[in-house]
C-alpha cells in the first residue's frame, strides 16, 4: 500500500524487453533509497512494481505485459521523469489516502491555468471511472493523492500547489500527456458492498 505523497522524482533510463514484456531501469533520483531490498514495493506513477535487483542509485523492476497495455508506463521514453513512493510502513503517517499502487484506467492532461499561486488543471477521464471521482473526494493521478474540485461528464479538476509542481514529475507534464488513474478505495469497496445486498444491482469496476 502507498499513501500517494511522492518521496521522489526519478528518470527512466532504459527499458528492455526480455521474454515479451519489459524490464525498466530507474534512477531513483531524488528518492530516500536507504537500505533497499530485493522484492520490495515501490510505486511508479502510481504503478506499483518490485524490485528485482538495484544498485546505488537504481534499480531494476520488471512490467508485465498487462501493465503495459493498461498503464502509461509501456509509452514512457528513456530520460522521462516518474513519480517515486516506496511502500508505507505501520508506522508512517497517513498524509494522502490509501492507494494500491493498481491503475483503473488511463487519462490525459487537458488543460492547465494559473490560479493565484496555484494552478488548476483538468484531466479527461475514462467514462466507466467517472461514477467513482467525488467533489472534494481522493484520486490519484500519477501516484499523487489530488483532492478533487469539480467533475462532470468527461473529467474533472483538481488544484496542484507550488510545492506539488515543484517535487513530482508534474513539472515536466504538458496538455495532451497521458496520466494513470486509480480512483479511491473507498468508493470500491462500497460499491462492492452496495451491490452484493438482496436486490440490489451494481457493476464493480475492474483494477
Amino acid at each position: 500500500m502507498f499513501t500517494g505523497i511522492i518521496e521522489g522524482v526519478g528518470r527512466l533510463v532504459s527499458t528492455q524487453p526480455i521474454g515479451g514484456d519489459v524490464r525498466l531501469r530507474i534512477a531513483t533520483g531524488s528518492l530516500d533509497f536507504s537500505e533497499p531490498k530485493l522484492g520490495e514495493s515501490i510505486a511508479v506513477n502510481g504503478v506499483c512494481l518490485t524490485v528485482i535487483e538495484f544498485g546505488a542509485d537504481w534499480y531494476d523492476a520488471d512490467a508485465s505485459t498487462e501493465t503495459l497495455a493498461l498503464t502509461t508506463l509501456g509509452a514512457l521514453q528513456a530520460g522521462a521523469k516518474v513519480n517515486l513512493e516506496r511502500a508505507m510502513r505501520p508506522s508512517d503517517r497517513l498524509g494522502g489516502h490509501l492507494v494500491s499502487g493498481h491503475v483503473d484506467g488511463v487519462g490525459a492532461v487537458e488543460s492547465m491555468r494559473e490560479d493565484a499561486r496555484a494552478q488548476r488543471w483538468r484531466f479527461r477521464a475514462p467514462a466507466p471511472l467517472l461514477r467513482y471521482i467525488a467533489k472534494k473526494g481522493s484520486i490519484c493521478v500519477d501516484g499523487v493523492s489530488l483532492t478533487v474540485n469539480e467533475v462532470d461528464s468527461e473529467g474533472f479538476e483538481v488544484a496542484l500547489i507550488p510545492h506539488t509542481v515543484a517535487n513530482t514529475a508534474f513539472s515536466d507534464s504538458a496538455v495532451g500527456a497521458p496520466v494513470n488513474l486509480e480512483i479511491d478505495l473507498v468508493a470500491r469497496y462500497v460499491e462492492r458492498l452496495l451491490g452484493e445486498r438482496p436486490g440490489a444491482g451494481g457493476a464493480e469496476v475492474s483494477a
